[in-house]
């Protein structure tokens, strides 16, 4: 069922348009999270799409989620309980306009590469060193 015209000149988004949005995120890919398209950026969940394709899901730090549902409550909200105060935040695509979707999916793509250097600072050593033994 495609939009129409009014629906496209109001920005209305739609499932594709949410994956459209993500896939367009460097690196991402999609993939399946409890039975509903997920996007990765080198591993790390960035967003969803909820199994009813009438939200979606951005992961944002708690202050910009803050931001997003200060400046838009009718289209963005924090999930519920931890994942929410940990700034997951639920996106109503009839009720939100591709560029507001693309600066949160923005946000949380960046949230996932910074997680991900942060991960990568200290290397995990994967063999025992040894010292060599001191001769007398």
């Amino acid at each position: 069922m495609g939009k129409t015209s009014h629906e496209a000149s109001k920005g209305i988004m739609s499932p594709d348009g949410f994956r459209r949005i993500a896939l367009g995120m460097e690196s991402a890919i999609e993939g399946a999270h409890m039975g509903h398209p997920d996007f990765r950026a080198n591993g790390r969940i960035f967003a969803t799409i909820h199994p009813d394709h009438k939200w979606g899901m951005v992961k944002l730090t708690p202050e910009q989620q803050e931001k997003f549902v200060r400046e838009n409550p009718a289209a963005f909200a924090p999930e519920n309980g931890a994942w929410g105060r940990s700034g997951c935040t639920k996106v109503r695509l009839d009720l939100v306009d591709e560029d507001k979707l693309g600066e949160a999916m923005t946000f949380a793509w960046q949230n996932s590469e910074k997680k991900t250097v942060a991960g990568r600072s200290k290397p995990r050593r994967t063999t025992k060193t040894t010292r060599p033994s001191r001769k007398s």
